[in-house]
Parts: C-alpha cells; sequence; structure tokens
C-alpha cells in the first residue's frame, strides 16, 4: 500500500466487507430460527453496470420486490476502485434529512426500485466515488434492509436521501463533494418508480384481456364484433385486430357466447379491442422509454436539453418518459371504465336470476355492498387519473410524485380488474348450478309454480357461491361432488347440459378455482356461502406478480394465445399489403401501359438485386438513409434492401463501365417509414432514366414529356409537375446568406413546405438548423413564389432581380430556357409549375428536379418524381457519367385508379377467360379435349364437368366472372356431332358442329371485339 490514504481506504474496505458479513451471517441466523431458508425459492441474480448487462423494467420490478439479487459488475467496481480517496478535510457532513410532501413517505418497493436505478447509473456514469458507494446500496437491497425514503418533489431530495443511508449502513460519517455532484440529474428515483407502474402496466395487458374474455363468458355476450377483421391496409387497427385475435383464441371453443337467441351486446362488449389495444401499444412504447432511460448515465446537465429530471420544482418541465406515462394512464381509463360496465352487467343479471328463482341467489344487502365497493374503487381511480392531468395542465407536478401517482393508478386499475373477475366468475358459478340442475334461464320461471305445488323443500337448487372439491369439481349444497366421465367432465345428467368454455377462459376460471379453494382452507370457510368480499381478497392477492403461481398462470394464458396458429388469422407485416385479385388486374394494366410508352421511347428493360451492400446505399439519400432496411449479417457481406432503383442503376452502369443507357425498371423497394395512408414500406417503383453526354437539357426534356405521357395514358386526371433546379436552390440560398455547409440541411426543411406551413419550416431552420431569423425570413419570400415557367422564368431574368446578378445563378436560368422551349414544342409546358420551393431532400441531385402532383380529390401527394444526377455514378466508378431520370410512385397512382373506379361503380373482371365450356355429365375427357382444341386456337377457355340440374349454376359463375360465351355439350351433342354456343350477354343460343367450333367461334370474337371498339371510340 502506497501512502496513508490508500491505507485507509483499504482499512475502510475492510471494515464494511466485515459489516456486510455480520449482517448476511445475523441474516441467515433469523431465517433459519423462522424456517424461511427451507421454504424460500432461490433469488435470480442481477448483474448492475455491465457493458452487457442492461437493465429492464422487469429486472427492477424484480429487484424491488425482492425477487433477485444485485451483483456488481467485477470490472465496473475495479474501475472505480482505482479512484484516490479524498483528504478527510475534503469531506462533506452527511446530508440532513428531508422534509416529506404531505408527511408521506414512499412505498418500500418504490424505495427499492429508485436504488437499483441509481446503482446502475452511478456505475455506468463512472463518477469519482469512493468504493464503498455501491457495495453499500448493493448490500441495502440484497439484506433487504427497509429505508423508509420520503415522497418529495424531485429527484435529487430522495437521492441524498438514499446516499445518507448508504454512509450510515457503511458507518461512514462523511461525503466528498463529488459524490454529491454524481447523484444530481440522473433521475434515479422517478425512473425507477415509472419502471414498476409500466412493468406492472404490460402484465396487466393480458390480465385484462383474460377478466374481459371471462365476462364475455358470463354474460354469453355476442362476441361476432371480434370474428368480423378490423379494416387493415397494412397500416392501421392492427393493435384491434391483435386484440381480437387473441380473445377469440381464449373464447375458442365456447359453448356460452354468440347464444341462438342472441347474446348480450353493448359497447362494453365491442370497445374491448379498440381500448384494450390503445392501452397495449402504450404500455410497449412507455417500456421501450423506460428502458432507455434506466440505462442511460448522462446527468441533465450534460444531455444540454430542457427536458431536465433533476430536482423539479412545480411548475417543472416534464421528464423525458412522462409523455408516454401520461398517455399510458389516460388510455387505462377507458379499459377500467368498460371492466367496470360489464361488472355493473353482471350484477344486474344475477340479480335478473335472483328475482326468479327459487332460492335467493345472493342476498341484496350483500350484492348492493359489493357495487358500492366497486363503484368507490373505480370513482378513486378516475380521481386519480383527473389529479394527474390537472396537475400537468397547471404546471403543478414533479417527477417523483408523477411517477409514483402513476403507479398508483396502475394498482388501483388492477383492483377493478379484480373485482370483474369476482362478478364474472359468481355468474358463471350460478349458470354452471342452473345447469347441473337441470334448470335453464327460461325454466326458472316456471319452476316457481313447482314450489307452490310441491314445497320448497322439492324446490331447484339455485344456491350461491360454492366451494369446490380438490380436482377443481363443484361440491353441492350437500356436500357431495358432480359425477365425473372418463375424461374429467361432469357426467350429463337427464335433461341437464355440460357448461363449455373457452380454451383460455377455462384456465382462467381454473386458476381462479384454485386460488378460492386454498383461500378457504386457510381461512377456515366451510362449504356454502362464501362473501364476495372473501372472493375479492383471495382474487386480488392471486393477482399479485411476485408470485409463483401467478406467473404460471401468465405462462398458461401466454401459451394458449401462442398456441392453435390455425385459428389465428395470419396477417401481413406492418407496411405491407395484399392484392386481391380484381386489384391484380388493374395493376397488371397499368404496368402495360407504362412499359409501353417507355419503350416507346427506346429504353431496354433492367433488374438489379433487391438487396445491395449497404456501402453501396449509404452516403446518398442525406437525412433518408435512416429509412434503409438493413439485413443481418448471412455470410460476411453487411448488406441492405434497396431504397429506390436510382442507386442500384448507377451502381451498375458503374460496375459495367457504361458509357450511354436509356433504361427502365419496374420493380419493389423498401423504406423503414413510419406507414401512413398512401405511404408504405414496400412498394413497386417504375423508373425511367437516360445516362451519357448528350445534347444540353435534351435527356431532361425527354424524361419529363415521359412523364407526362405516363400521366396522361394512365387517365388518373389533373396533375401539375412542379420544377425548379437544384443549382438554381443553392444559389437562392447563398443570395440569403445561408453558409454552404447548411445546404443541405437547410434545403431538408424546404422540402418539407409541400407537408407544413411556412412558420413551422422557418422554426425548424432557426432552432435546429441553427440558422438567423433574418436570413430564414429572406429565404421564405423566394420559396413562397411559384407559378407559370415562362413567367417566373422572366421574373428571375430581370435587372433587379438578385439572380441575374448571381455568378451561379445565370447558367442555371438559361438552361431553363431551353428546357421549358423544349416543353413547348411539344406541348407538355402548361403541366408544369415552376416552383422554388422544391428541394427534394436526396442528396445525389445536381441539375434539374420535378415532382408530379394529383390535383384530385383523392389525397396521395406526390405521384412520381426524379431530376438530374450527375455525380452518382462517378461516385461507385471515378468516372462522370451524367445521368437524368424520373421515378412514378405506382402505389399512389394505383389507389386514385381504385378510387375511380369505386366512384363509377365498374366492374373489374378477375379473369380474361373467354368461354366457358360446360359438359354435362362425368366424361372429364370430353371435356379436356374440347378445351385443347380452344386453348391451341388461342382461346382462353376454362371447362367443368356438371350433372344437367348444376347448368343454371354455371351460367351464374359465368355471368359473375364476366365470361362472355359458353359452349355446352351433353350425351345428345355428342351423338349430333355438334355443340351449343351460347352468348351470355344477348342469351343467344346456337348449335355449332363440333369439327369447326374453333373457327366460328375465332369469327364471332372478332366481330364483338370490333362492336366493343367502335363502341368505345363513338361513345
Amino acid at each position: 500500500q502506497r501512502g496513508r490514504g490508500r491505507g485507509r481506504e483499504a482499512l475502510s474496505l475492510v471494515a464494511l466487507c466485515c459489516a456486510v458479513l455480520l449482517r448476511s451471517c445475523a441474516t441467515i441466523a433469523l431465517e433459519r430460527a423462522t424456517g424461511d431458508m427451507a421454504s424460500s425459492a432461490p433469488l435470480s441474480k442481477v448483474i448492475v453496470g455491465g457493458k452487457a448487462s442492461a437493465l429492464s423494467p422487469e429486472v427492477v420490478f424484480d429487484v424491488a420486490h425482492r425477487l433477485a439479487s444485485v451483483e456488481i459488475d467485477a470490472s465496473a467496481l475495479d474501475r472505480i476502485s482505482h479512484t484516490p480517496p479524498p483528504p478527510a478535510s475534503a469531506r462533506l457532513p452527511l446530508p440532513l434529512p428531508p422534509a416529506r410532501v404531505n408527511g408521506k413517505l414512499m412505498r418500500e418497493t418504490e424505495a427499492r426500485a429508485a436504488v437499483v436505478v441509481l446503482l446502475n447509473k452511478l456505475i455506468q456514469a463512472q463518477p469519482r466515488i469512493r468504493s464503498f458507494l455501491p457495495i453499500s446500496l448493493a448490500a441495502v437491497l440484497n439484506q433487504g434492509i427497509e429505508l423508509n425514503l420520503p415522497l418529495l418533489e424531485g429527484d435529487d431530495g430522495v437521492s441524498f436521501a438514499i446516499l445518507r443511508a448508504a454512509c450510515q449502513y457503511a458507518g461512514e460519517l462523511g461525503i466528498t463533494k463529488d459524490e454529491l455532484d454524481a447523484v444530481q440529474g440522473l433521475a434515479a428515483v422517478s425512473t425507477g418508480i415509472a419502471s414498476l407502474a409500466v412493468h406492472l402496466s404490460s402484465v396487466m395487458c393480458v390480465v385484462a384481456d383474460a377478466v374481459a374474455a371471462l365476462s364475455c363468458e358470463a354474460l354469453q355476450a355476442d362476441i361476432k364484433v371480434f370474428e368480423a377483421e378490423f379494416p387493415n391496409d397494412g397500416v392501421s387497427n392492427r393493435g384491434e385486430n391483435d386484440v381480437a385475435t387473441d380473445l377469440r383464441q381464449l373464447l375458442f371453443g365456447s359453448k356460452l357466447v354468440n347464444a341462438k337467441k342472441g347474446g348480450v351486446n353493448g359497447d362494453f362488449i365491442s370497445s374491448i379491442p379498440f381500448t384494450h389495444a390503445g392501452f397495449r401499444e402504450d404500455a410497449k412504447l412507455a417500456s421501450s422509454k423506460i428502458r432507455i432511460e434506466i440505462n442511460n448515465a448522462r446527468t441533465s446537465k450534460e444531455r444540454n436539453c430542457s427536458e431536465s429530471l433533476s430536482s423539479v420544482p412545480p411548475g417543472a418541465i416534464m421528464p423525458p418518459f412522462a409523455k408516454s406515462l401520461l398517455t399510458l394512464v389516460l388510455n387505462l381509463r377507458p379499459v377500467a371504465s368498460y371492466s367496470f360496465e360489464r361488472l355493473v352487467r353482471s350484477i344486474q343479471t344475477i340479480q335478473e336470476i335472483d328475482s326468479v328463482a327459487i332460492e335467493p341467489v345472493y342476498k341484496d344487502a350483500t350484492l348492493l355492498e359489493f357495487e358500492g365497493i366497486c363503484q368507490k374503487s373505480l370513482q378513486t381511480l378516475k380521481n386519480t387519473i383527473s389529479e394527474l392531468v390537472s396537475k400537468i395542465a397547471n404546471d403543478e407536478y414533479s417527477a417523483v410524485l408523477f411517477s409514483s401517482e402513476t403507479h398508483t393508478a396502475m394498482l388501483e386499475a388492477r383492483s377493478v380488474l379484480t373485482l370483474e373477475a369476482v362478478l364474472a366468475l359468481a355468474l358463471l358459478d350460478i349458470r354452471e348450478r342452473l345447469l347441473l340442475g337441470r334448470t335453464s334461464m327460461d325454466k326458472i320461471v316456471s319452476a316457481n309454480a313447482l314450489v307452490n305445488e310441491k314445497g320448497a323443500n322439492d324446490s331447484v337448487n339455485c344456491t350461491s357461491l360454492h366451494t369446490y372439491a380438490e380436482d377443481g369439481s363443484i361440491k353441492t349444497s350437500s356436500g357431495q361432488k358432480g359425477v365425473k366421465g372418463k375424461h374429467g367432465s361432469e357426467k350429463k345428467k337427464k335433461g341437464g347440459q355440460d357448461m363449455i368454455m373457452g380454451k383460455g377462459t377455462g384456465l382462467v376460471r381454473q386458476f381462479f378455482q384454485g386460488v378460492l379453494r386454498q383461500y378457504c382452507q386457510e381461512n377456515d370457510v366451510g362449504d356454502g356461502f362464501v362473501p364476495f368480499l372473501c372472493w375479492a381478497d383471495a382474487i386480488k392477492r392471486s393477482l399479485d406478480l411476485k408470485d409463483t403461481g401467478f406467473q404460471n398462470f401468465l405462462d398458461g394464458i401466454k401459451s394458449v394465445l401462442e398456441s392453435n396458429e390455425a385459428r389465428r388469422r395470419p396477417k401481413v407485416p406492418k407496411g405491407t399489403r395484399d392484392f386481391r385479385p380484381e386489384q391484380m388486374s388493374v395493376r397488371e394494366k397499368a404496368f402495360g401501359i407504362i412499359a409501353s410508352v417507355f419503350k416507346r421511347h427506346g429504353a431496354v428493360a433492367l433488374d438489379t438485386p433487391v438487396f445491395e451492400l449497404r456501402e453501396t446505399l449509404m452516403g446518398k439519400y442525406g437525412e433518408d438513409a435512416k429509412l434503409i432496411f438493413d439485413l443481418a449479417d448471412q455470410g460476411g457481406e453487411i448488406c441492405s434492401l434497396r431504397y429506390d432503383l436510382t442507386v442500384p442503376f448507377a451502381r451498375y452502369v458503374a460496375m459495367n463501365g457504361i458509357s450511354n443507357m436509356k433504361r427502365y425498371h419496374i420493380a419493389k423497394v423498401y423504406r423503414r417509414d413510419n406507414p401512413s395512408k398512401g405511404r408504405y414500406r414496400e412498394f413497386y417503383q417504375c423508373d425511367f432514366d437516360i445516362a451519357g453526354h448528350y445534347a444540353s437539357m435534351v435527356p431532361d426534356f425527354e424524361v419529363i414529356k415521359v412523364l407526362t405521357e405516363l400521366l396522361d395514358e394512365l387517365n388518373i386526371g389533373d396533375y401539375e409537375v412542379k420544377l425548379n433546379h437544384r443549382r438554381l436552390l443553392d444559389g437562392m440560398l447563398d443570395i440569403c446568406g445561408v453558409p454552404q455547409s447548411k445546404f443541405r440541411p437547410i434545403c431538408s426543411a424546404i422540402d418539407k413546405m409541400d407537408k407544413l406551413p411556412w412558420e413551422q419550416v422557418r422554426k425548424e431552420m432557426v432552432e435546429e438548423k441553427g440558422i438567423a431569423g433574418e436570413t430564414a425570413d429572406r429565404i421564405g419570400e423566394f420559396v413562397q413564389k411559384s407559378g407559370a415557367p415562362l413567367e417566373m422564368l422572366a421574373e428571375l431574368r430581370q435587372e433587379s432581380s438578385p439572380f441575374s446578378k448571381h455568378e451561379g445563378s445565370t447558367s442555371v436560368l438559361e438552361e431553363l430556357a431551353a428546357l421549358f422551349e423544349y416543353l413547348q414544342a411539344a406541348d407538355s409546358l402548361h403541366r408544369i409549375v415552376f416552383d422554388l420551393s422544391l428541394a427534394r431532400g436526396l442528396d445525389y441531385y445536381t441539375g434539374v428536379i420535378y415532382e408530379a402532383v394529383f390535383k384530385g380529390s383523392a389525397q396521395v401527394g406526390s405521384i412520381a418524381a426524379g431530376g438530374r444526377y450527375d455525380n452518382l455514378i462517378g461516385m461507385f466508378s471515378g468516372k462522370q457519367v451524367p445521368a437524368v431520370g424520373v421515378s412514378l410512385g405506382i402505389e399512389r397512382v394505383f389507389a386514385i385508379m381504385e378510387q375511380q373506379v369505386q366512384k363509377c361503380n365498374q366492374v373489374i373482371r378477375e379473369t380474361e377467360t373467354e368461354v366457358l365450356v360446360v359438359v354435362l355429365g362425368d366424361d372429364i375427357k370430353v371435356a379436356i379435349k374440347l378445351a385443347k382444341e380452344l386453348w391451341a386456337g388461342k382461346v382462353k377457355a376454362e371447362f367443368v364437368c356438371v350433372t344437367p340440374r348444376k347448368l343454371q349454376k354455371q351460367m351464374e359463375y359465368a355471368l359473375e366472372k364476366g365470361i362472355p360465351w359458353m359452349i355446352i355439350i351433353g350425351n345428345d351433342e355428342l351423338e349430333k356431332g355438334i355443340v351449343r354456343l351460347q352468348n351470355l350477354e344477348s342469351k343467344q343460343r346456337d348449335e355449332i358442329p363440333r369439327l369447326g367450333l374453333v373457327g366460328e367461334l375465332q369469327k364471332r370474337m372478332s366481330i364483338l371485339c370490333g362492336q366493343m371498339e367502335f363502341s368505345r371510340i363513338y361513345q
């Protein structure tokens, strides 16, 4: 040991280790004395502070509830141990105990959660602290020492209280300024408490679905709404479909729901998928936010942002995860409210049974008392949520209190779900007793008359809640068990029937039955009546996340949801979609038109791999590079799905040393974008590009001409092509005083003007991109100008215009003048709008840029875009090959075309079949030979063999599919050597010689096609 200071530090560590060892021995002795050591399960171990040991809300929950112990990563602790100890004179007195808010203490679980998050953040931050501090915090957690932390306004006050407890545990009387500074701004306390709330919400998602499904069975609900597929275009309503799928799986096989006489329905049933989906999605989002914050060791000062989490006084700004928590709590309210409505409906149903039953099912006082308890529980939750919202609205909240009250709201919502489960189970028990007593609901009223004749002793027994035998079977009022069959189910008595529950709900009920049976045994509750409050107490205890039985229950539910995939409806990935046959008919027609226009201009087809080396794609798309889909390493090469078709084309030209090429490419591209209406993650692009050296602006003209021809021939309606020049845009920024290093970021902001108002774009330029407000205002004067090409060009070329005096802009204006002349000569200039706000965010554009926008009622945004990219090919080969191209966003064009078809009520044929061959009989060879002759004559035909009485059904099929002709042949026709040819539109039927059938059919089809073409032209 070198130096007295390090010697004192070593002796301090030895003393601390001895203290920890003595406390451990004392704890072990106590456990052995009480017998807890033999019954307690071994704790899992959590490594804190390691590079590969990130904590999650679930891990924080386990440590907080003493389900796991903590161990500090050895390498991390070793780095802290090398911190030189401060002199005694540099140590400050321990922080005084802070005053509590309203005299409240934190829950012990919340205090432990705060400690483990603080420990994790300290280890990861590696501040100048002594090693006794993390060791003491770990010991406090592992020894289960109660901290009695005060519930304070801000994080730092509680963190100081934790430091004080750690120092007192280690016998340390002083603390350093570095150690005080180390805990400030870490937000460990609010994050730890929020972790408990978030993990509880994740579990409640499963419990809420299970209890709601149980209520649906108890109420004999109409769940057809779960069977209906919610509108899903690969973008929206995915959460609702997921919840509906899980509910169907839980209720699979149930004979209680969808009753023949009409089940119970209402918003409390039909809204389950919507309310639970919102809560489920928010729970996932909050979990990811909290997970990031748990492992974020930066302080608020280091983040250099307004979202400070340290010492938050009233009126402070929300912490980073507060918005997610608030949304989670707001979506919790409808979940609990509809749960309460189902609960009330169960009470009403029990009262209805009780009003007509021979014996009281439940005493009214008991039921009314329980309803009051339920109402109070829901109101408490609503008050908690309202208080949270009110405090945030009035800036009266603190981070710690906000997290604690969110945790409280989750616990109160769990109580509401517990009460719903109690009433659902009670109602199910009543229904089962009615079945065991050979009495249906419809016969209860008539049974009352039977009582008057036979007396009460012979009445049908509709008793209250009952207890269960060890095997889970029902005990009757006499204490006898129901008779079980060889498969474990109740044998049907004469006139009776079994109550068949769903696959998942049966498991839920079995779990709660076991809970009640154990509760009755522990509390000496005998056979017969079990009060509602006992049920509520038993089930509330069972929904304890730290209970092993509850964990097994959750695993069982998840197993049910993951099993029987045939029952679960398959779905497409987010941002993708399937296309039905009628949609494919429209798409194929459009692709044919597009390819024909491309070929008309001399383009050749090209195809490239659907994925490229990642290095090929990076550095070409600016800020949009984050949308590239990366693939896992499958063999030493890092690849990504292609983002567009332009960069692969440039790579192909460079790789093959091509100097001139005019090509088209129709294929799918992939973008990791947020799906929305008209925006997908997988979609087709139709590209036309010209690479090589040509006369100035001639390729640019031809590409724009191709674009206008495409949109005209697709006949989508009115559109316009916005046009600008990238070098003119750079000149404008230079004129306005924007530094060249900020040209591309500012262009990216300008590119958003078609989606955002100028005020928001200006705000982004000033606050995020860092330019002066005066500069942004000058930019605004230019980018808000647009109009007819020749008029705009004349304005920009005036002597008073700054562009006419700007060296880089004058040549651009000459190029645009030539381009507009070419477009005017081709009668296409009327489609062009010169728009100085058009920027196109991709980095590789160097010249003219353009974007086609649909002007009809369908809100689809840009439908095509492109521009000149003279340097892109040179980025791969070093040899500059100028190029220009356009890409048609065909998915949005299809959306327009489908909308037009629906608006005009047009019928789209799924098939191109021209003839349906129907053979009356079962001789399939006759049909095959006839169809073979038609196929050889290039006639599109289908064949089928049917009985004569099913001929009408085949005619209906042909009419539905739009098949114009039908050939009918039976035994009579075979003997005569003829067939019957019927025009399904005119109803004309002729007998045609068998040998001349193909020629005659082709003749009639050509006449019909000519008539249709004549009608189309002169219509």
